[in-house]
């Protein structure tokens, strides 16, 4: 007999074996079914959906925008800015996904706070201006790209949107950098400008290819970022440029920001540190101003004619090349470029915004007819020419050191009874000169009749080829090299028809009369004279340093060329520059070479010649230092109109830099 208990164990057991066989065949089906589901959806994927997927991918992922590169500064030779960048903080909107009337409705609550926060002072933020930067339509900019609304943001406008930044969605306060210029107007037109890059590459041939191939972010220009336009900005743009920065966001396929922002800070420019030094050049440009002053209220015989309007001065180290002054007067303050610049602010500047020590630049007159009856900052040399025209007859055997002519006080030439009678100053007459004293009683008939015209009659026509070869070995109608944007090699006449047969052309450059040049020429040259026949290349930068201070380039003297001439030739025209009448430099210190200038050209109306001052030195006589030249158009005889001006460059540099010994 069988055990119940037993058996009943059995039947469980049973059961159990049934329902897990059964579990165990449901699991296999479901599986096998969702794996069929998903080898489904896997082949209509491939097959069917596989192009929409494609397209969708390629307008998904991420986007961003570049952040404009923090602009390098610019400091005078103790180290001291003269062009900064400065932080400000700035308001910037991003669309997104927003609507319209959401637009609307913030552009409202903002303007509310600029009124009752901001700055009563800037320029008013109108709805219509704010929604027109807000860009809602994104006519130009994607919707994931910032739109900046508002810079220099007041603390309490920081304050506000931070704590209710909530309340004003798509709206973020962003540090950035400005450009800034030194209050004291350190040579203005040397430094140079910025304007925007949308701007300058329709303008300036720098610009226009700039980004062609360009495929590094941080290096491409961006349209509304801030570049150099003109002086050592432009010079300099990609030392002082530095890097972009950028900000991306994954968006989806309608270009809505989907994800967290990610940030990458711009890379701050290189810093130049000049040769310029900032006490020399404020005193500079204030000698200047100062002359033109004084010679406007002048009732000497010299200066009581004179009108003039601007003056330049160039004041640049012999041995070296290294401009410690370059002053184009007057100037104007940089600082109205910030924010913009209005039609009536450029119209009030433009006259001074020109470097008139390397291009040519008209005076400041508005009226059309008048400013054309004024000479422009390109005039003759005057009689600071003779040192040079010394040189040529002698190097051409023209004239010996020690040749003798008896100054009449003019020189006749061409056929007879039609001669062209060239004048002494009040046609005085010298007497017997060499062509030492020739320079000190600054002759135009020793010149004329013993260079320019015995030229001629050696030569003939050639005889134009072979001045024109002195002058360029000298700087004279030829760029310094300086490698300043739109410098002019200066007007050269002796080859104009207009100048008449080569005979005139000759005898009337012998004295100054037939090339006009800039006073960066000018400097060049005289240091030329004063180093005894090295044409150095003017220096603006001493050295360039990265954001950390490192140095990362320094300049050296580069000679451009050199005229070998004997030490006879050259002592010659030292003798001669060492007795040449001067004003202005009474009681100096230290010894100096010199040469007035005073230029001719031709009048309008009562006044039949405008007559210009020009001035030319160097210093100490015995180890030149220092060259320095100075240029007043219309400002009379270049011995008192210009003279004074070289003398307070002089001084500012011994007391500042030291001509004989240097200053600590």
């Amino acid at each position: 007999m069988s055990d119940p208990k037993t058996e009943e164990a059995q039947k469980r057991e049973i059961r159990i074996r049934r329902n897990f066989s059964f579990r165990l065949n449901l699991f296999f089906f479901v599986t096998f079914g969702l794996f069929s589901l998903l080898i489904v959806r896997l082949a209509f994927l491939q097959f069917v959906e596989a192009a929409e997927l494609k397209d969708r991918k390629s307008t998904q992922g991420t986007a961003g925008g570049s952040i404009p590169p923090i602009r390098g500064n610019i400091y005078d030779s103790e180290g001291k800015p003269i062009a900064y960048s400065t932080s400000t903080q700035s308001l910037y909107f991003t669309l997104g996904s927003k609507s319209e009337d959401e637009v609307k409705r913030l552009a409202e609550r903002l303007i509310d706070v600029f009124e009752k926060f901001g700055d009563s002072a800037a320029p008013e933020i109108t709805e219509e201006k704010l929604l027109e930067r807000m860009d809602v339509k994104s006519r130009k900019n994607y919707s994931y790209q910032q739109r900046q609304l508002k810079t220099g943001l007041t603390s309490a406008e920081i304050a506000y949107l931070s704590e209710h930044r909530d309340e004003y969605p798509g709206i973020e306060i962003v540090e950035e950098s400005i450009r800034q210029y030194s209050d004291d107007k350190v040579a203005v037109q040397l430094i140079g400008y910025l304007n925007k890059m949308k701007g300058a590459k329709e303008n300036l041939d720098f610009y226009k290819k700039i980004n062609e191939n360009q495929t590094d972010r941080t290096l491409k220009y961006l349209d509304e970022e801030y570049v150099g336009y003109d002086g050592l900005e432009l010079m300099y743009q990609a030392e002082l440029r530095g890097l972009n920065g950028y900000k991306s966001y994954q968006v989806d396929n309608q270009s809505r920001i989907i994800g967290d922002m990610k940030l990458t800070k711009p890379v701050k420019g290189q810093n130049l540190h000049l040769t310029i030094n900032r006490k020399v050049q404020l005193v500079t440009q204030q000698a200047i101003m100062d002359q033109i002053d004084s010679i406007r209220q002048s009732t000497t015989k010299a200066e009581k004619d004179a009108e003039p309007t601007t003056g330049y001065a160039v004041a640049m180290e012999v041995d070296t090349g290294k401009v410690v002054a370059m002053a184009s007067m007057p100037d104007y303050d940089p600082n109205i470029w910030q924010g913009g610049i209005t039609t009536p602010e450029l119209k009030q500047i433009t006259p001074f915004m020109g470097n008139g020590t390397i291009r040519e630049v008209y005076p400041p007159y508005e009226n059309d007819k008048e400013r054309a009856q004024h000479p422009t900052s390109l005039v003759p040399l005057g009689s600071t020419q003779k040192p040079l025209t010394i040189l040529v007859g002698l190097a051409e055997k023209l004239i010996t050191p020690t040749s003798k002519w008896k100054d009449p006080g003019y020189f006749p030439f061409g056929a007879k009874g039609h001669e062209t009678e060239i004048q002494n100053a009040s046609r005085a007459a010298n007497g017997e000169l060499t062509p030492s004293k020739a320079i000190a009683k600054s002759s135009n008939a020793f010149m004329a009749a013993n260079v320019g015209n015995a030229l001629y009659l050696r030569d003939k026509k050639a005889g134009v080829e072979v001045w024109d070869s002195y002058m360029k070995q000298f700087g004279l109608g030829v760029k310094t090299e300086s490698g300043l944007p739109k410098e002019s090699p200066g007007i050269i006449e002796y080859f104009n028809k207009e100048s008449g047969s080569a005979q005139a052309a000759l005898i009337f450059a012998s004295f100054g009369q037939q090339g006009k040049y800039t006073t960066l020429q000018l400097a060049q040259y005289a240091a030329m004279l004063a180093n005894r026949g090295q044409r150095m290349k003017p220096l603006f930068v001493d050295h360039i340093t990265d954001s950390e201070g490192r140095v990362v380039s320094a300049s050296e003297p580069e000679v451009l060329n050199t005229v070998d001439l004997p030490d006879a030739y050259w002592e010659t025209i030292e003798e001669g520059m060492g007795a040449v009448q001067v004003q202005g430099f009474e009681g100096v210190s230290y010894s100096f070479r010199r040469k007035t200038g005073t230029s001719q050209q031709q009048g309008v109306g009562k006044r039949k010649f405008v007559e210009n001052a020009v001035f030319i030195a160097y210093a100490p006589a015995d180890k030149p230092k220092l060259a320095v030249a100075v240029v007043v158009p219309d400002g009379g005889y270049g011995g008192w109109g210009a003279a004074p001006i070289a003398r307070k460059i002089f001084d500012a540099y011994d007391a500042e830099i030291g001509l004989t010994t240097k200053k600590n």
